[in-house]
């Protein structure tokens, strides 16, 4: 994670780089996803781990054990010198060219990250890449930015336009030529890949990627281009024309006292255009589900998040998709009027459970294509959510808490198990208020156990299914951290709906294996 945060601190914003680990750390190796932080944050962490690097002979991968000191050699052609390399944190086993922390993080940016795929084109998701981009100067292959057409010609038109930034793409007036676009097909494009890989496009080494457009709350028609519905518009509007005066229309008696009227047109409101992408590993099949801003389909202009759910829940049948990374900007507290665009803990987990139902077959089901997405009610605000006052203490049980092992997270820097952020011993359940009981009743989430049967995939129907939390906003406010309330918030929405998902709250540095 090279930013986990969704601001306003400018140096923890959405920044993920990831790899298959059959690929080792070879040349196009890595996959950068938004880059709101990027270079800054690669170099932090070579500055935390390198004092620990390790000198490797030649005939050999049993480390050393003098540690990596000013009088080391570096790494050289000659096969009979030692090599550095990193023995901690994310870039674990990675052979080190050169000897500081810049030009460490300069060699993986310029030769091991292939492709920067991007969710959309906000600045906390783009910025680091390019300003990074002066970085490519003097290199053999241009940098490849993946996205939704609608962010490929937002990042072209306001970004790489000569006036913001110079258009170092390939494409316009003036092209530099440090970086080509590649516009991905909106639900995969199904000329490409076979079986379970169809639909997917090769983004770096070893992964590849079909992508879905989701919404991220509401912009005015600009040029952007985001997406209508039939229910974009609210009851009796339409797009009527605003009335002010002109000394020009005065002057032209057009209208009686010396009022005139111009018609202009009203911003039309429309859904703003955001991305969720599968990421499949082609040397194990398994895929992870990575989401960019996303707001709850029960409050969106153009509901479609169910589309995706459709797709991952027959992933998750077949035992394939391993975790989701999605954002929980808010804690419960946020009321929906406020959202902008994004999800709280109780959207988040209504969400999880619309997948939920689609994976035990409570859903509709044509044939495995998306479902139209429909409104659901939404579930209210924190302020409306009084808790009982003696709330009940459940102790903890593997379809709602898991204790994290070596096989699901990273050896080298893993999400700390013993931080309250990512682990709890007991869990704290509170009362949810009727409404939001109904909403869980109606989108599949309370799945009760028969009394006369033990159906396991009733009771957690997304068991061993790991949810990564990213994109928490930050009040910079004293009081009890975010992160804690909004982890605390999950837990007790689980175990209320009983999904059978862990929940962990992404920090900037660390390494997850999914």
């Amino acid at each position: 994670m090279t930013g986990a945060g969704g601001g306003p601190n400018e140096d923890n914003v959405t920044g993920l780089l990831i790899r298959s680990t059959s690929r080792q750390w070879t040349r196009d190796s890595i996959l950068a996803v938004d880059a709101g932080v990027h270079l800054a944050a690669i170099i932090r962490i070579f500055q935390e781990h390198l004092p620990q690097a390790v000198v490797r002979s030649r005939n050999t991968d049993t480390p050393a054990a003098a540690p990596f000191g000013g009088d080391t050699p570096t790494n050289s052609k000659d096969s009979g010198r030692p090599k550095l390399c990193m023995a901690s944190g994310p870039f674990t086993n990675l052979e080190l060219p050169y000897e500081t922390a810049k030009a460490n993080a300069t060699y993986v940016f310029r030769n091991l990250i292939s492709t920067f795929l991007i969710t959309h084109p906000h600045l906390d998701h783009v910025a680091g890449f390019a300003i990074n981009t002066a970085a490519l100067q003097q290199t053999l292959r241009r940098k490849r930015v993946a996205a939704l057409p609608s962010t490929i010609e937002a990042i072209k038109e306001h970004i790489f336009n000569g006036i913001i930034w110079p258009n170092l793409s390939d494409e316009g007036d003036g092209a530099v030529g440090f970086v080509s676009y590649d516009r991905l097909v909106d639900g995969g494009n199904v000329a490409l890949g076979d079986g379970e890989g169809r639909g997917y496009i090769e983004v770096c080494d070893g992964l590849a990627v079909k992508g879905w457009s989701v919404s991220h709350g509401e912009c005015m028609k600009h040029n952007h281009q985001g997406s209508y519905s039939s229910e974009s518009a609210e009851p009796g509007y339409s797009p009527y024309y605003s009335r002010r005066s002109s000394r020009k229309d005065i002057s032209s008696g057009s209208m009686d006292s010396g009022r005139s009227q111009t018609f202009l047109p009203v911003s039309e409101k429309k859904a703003y255009d955001s991305a969720a992408y599968f990421l499949r590993d082609e040397h194990t099949g398994k895929e992870i589900l990575i989401f960019g801003d996303v707001e709850p389909d029960s409050v969106s202009l153009n509901p479609r998040t169910a589309r995706v759910w459709q797709d991952a829940a027959a992933k998750m049948s077949a035992g394939l998709l391993t975790g989701i990374l999605i954002e929980c900007s808010y804690d419960d507290s946020q009321p929906d009027s406020m959202l902008f665009g994004h999800l709280t803990p109780r959207h988040l987990v209504v969400e999880l459970g619309v997948l939920a139902k689609m994976v035990t077959g409570l859903g509709p089901n044509d044939g495995g294509r998306p479902t139209s997405p429909r409104k659901r009610k939404r579930p209210s605000n924190g302020q409306k959510m009084p808790l009982d006052e003696t709330p009940l203490r459940r102790p903890p049980s593997r379809h709602h808490v898991r204790r994290r092992t070596r096989s699901s997270v990273s050896p080298s820097t893993p999400v700390r198990p013993e931080s309250p952020r990512h682990m709890s011993s007991e869990l704290v359940v509170a009362n949810e208020d009727s409404e939001l009981r109904a909403i869980a009743e109606e989108d599949g989430l309370n799945h009760k156990p028969s009394r006369g049967g033990n159906n396991k995939e009733a009771i957690s129907p997304l068991e061993g299914l790991q949810v990564i939390i990213i994109h928490i906003k930050d009040p910079l406010r004293d009081g009890p951290d975010v992160g804690d309330n909004i982890l605390e918030q999950l837990q007790g929405h689980e175990a209320e709906a009983r999904l059978g998902c862990t929940f962990a709250i992404s920090e900037s540095g660390t390494s997850l294996w999914l």
